[in-house]
């Protein structure tokens, strides 16, 4: 194991691993390392589910990239990525835990350095070229940032910049951590990044797909089940087909078929950006679960945008103002203190949790709920 790590460097073929005896001599030296630097590469242009193209993983003497492509299975990635006694330090974590989560389940202690620089006072959503830049004074390439990862060969330079995304992601935290413990926060850190290490959803639900869809404030009943309705075929077509929900059917083109509710191909076919091939393979389809919501011919009216209250209004803009100066006093960027979604939350009544429990109740939510 520690003969891998050595010859793990930036020199050495090694730090390339398409092999599965490579790979398990890899893991092996992995399982001793009390923190690892984590990332991933993927595509999910063309597809439903996320395709997973390279791992990338670093350590304090070296980092090495894995190629799911030339191995069967990176599966036993799932042994020293899964193990709770090892810190795993990745930057906007969410996503590469999403893509990881079919390939080596779920992983076990996560340092989020996009989470910790928040809370730091750096902008909420800083990147990791920018956090390195700052933190580390080191400028990162983005040549390859756009690049097409599941092609192969890689060149040496593209895998040159896959490895640089964990290089500096262990002296980022330890900087990161340094300051936080100055700063007395180290408490708020531990709130944070609890829900990474949590279970996460392997897969959407089709038939709660219809929430993800903007735009159903105020509709009738019937147009309700016809939107879950919809959602619901077009979150197992893509599933089953392996494609984007978009290219199933459109957001736009969904949204106009529950406010239009055609009742025939014709009347399909007239709605705006509706493609030929969805009405010709798919008309029939569509048409039954229209007329399976039973919704009234013709459908009731849709609702109309209600004018903004300026009392509801002045309330979200004092609790905005409150936020911001609290947050001003604390160095922080407002929406890691509280989001305008929470102001309107409280405005109606409402008590976001995030903001009646934990550091945010003590620093801002006592504030907010005492402003009401």
């Amino acid at each position: 194991a520690h003969e891998f790590l050595h010859r793990s460097d930036m020199q050495s073929p090694t730090r390339f691993v398409t092999q599965p005896a490579a790979l398990a001599d890899l893991c092996a030296a992995l399982a001793e390392q009390p923190a690892l630097a984590l990332d991933t590469e993927f595509m999910r242009e063309r597809t439903y589910r996320a395709e997973l193209c390279l791992v990338q993983i670093g350590w304090p003497s070296g980092a090495v990239c894995v190629d799911p492509i030339a191995l069967e299975s990176v599966a036993p990635l799932a042994a020293p990525l899964g193990a709770a006694g090892s810190v795993k330090v990745l930057h906007a974590a969410r996503q590469d835990l999403e893509v990881l989560l079919p390939a080596v389940g779920a992983i076990g202690s996560v340092f989020d350095t996009q989470v910790a620089a928040a809370l730091t006072g750096l902008p909420a959503q800083i990147g990791y070229g920018e956090l390195t830049r700052r933190l580390l004074e080191v400028e990162l390439a983005k040549a390859h940032t756009r690049a097409d990862w599941s092609k192969r060969p890689l060149s040496d330079e593209q895998i040159e910049y896959a490895l640089d995304d964990v290089r500096y992601l262990l002296p980022l935290r330890d900087r990161l951590l340094e300051t936080l413990d100055r700063l007395g926060r180290l408490a708020w850190l531990d709130e944070e990044l609890a829900p990474l290490s949590r279970p996460l959803q392997a897969a959407v639900d089709p038939e709660r797909a219809w929430q993800r869809l903007k735009g159903l404030q105020g509709l009738d009943d019937a147009r309700l089940t016809l939107a879950r309705s919809l959602a619901a075929w077009r979150e197992r077509r893509a599933i089953d087909r392996n494609r984007p929900r978009g290219w199933i059917l459109d957001d736009l083109v969904l949204r106009e078929i529950i406010y239009r509710v055609p009742r025939d191909r014709a009347a399909l076919a007239a709605i705006p950006e509706m493609q030929e091939g969805v009405v010709r393979h798919s008309g029939d389809e569509l048409l039954t679960m229209i007329h399976a919501a039973q919704v009234p011919d013709p459908p009731p009216p849709l609702p109309r945008r209600e004018k903004p209250d300026p009392e509801f209004n002045a309330l979200v803009k004092k609790l905005s103002t409150l936020t911001q100066s609290v947050a001003t006093e604390l160095e922080l960027a407002p929406e890691v203190l509280a989001t305008r979604r929470d102001f309107e939350q409280l405005a109606r009544g409402e008590k976001p949790e995030s903001l009646t429990r934990g550091w945010r109740a003590e620093v801002i939510g006592t504030r907010l709920l005492a402003a009401l």
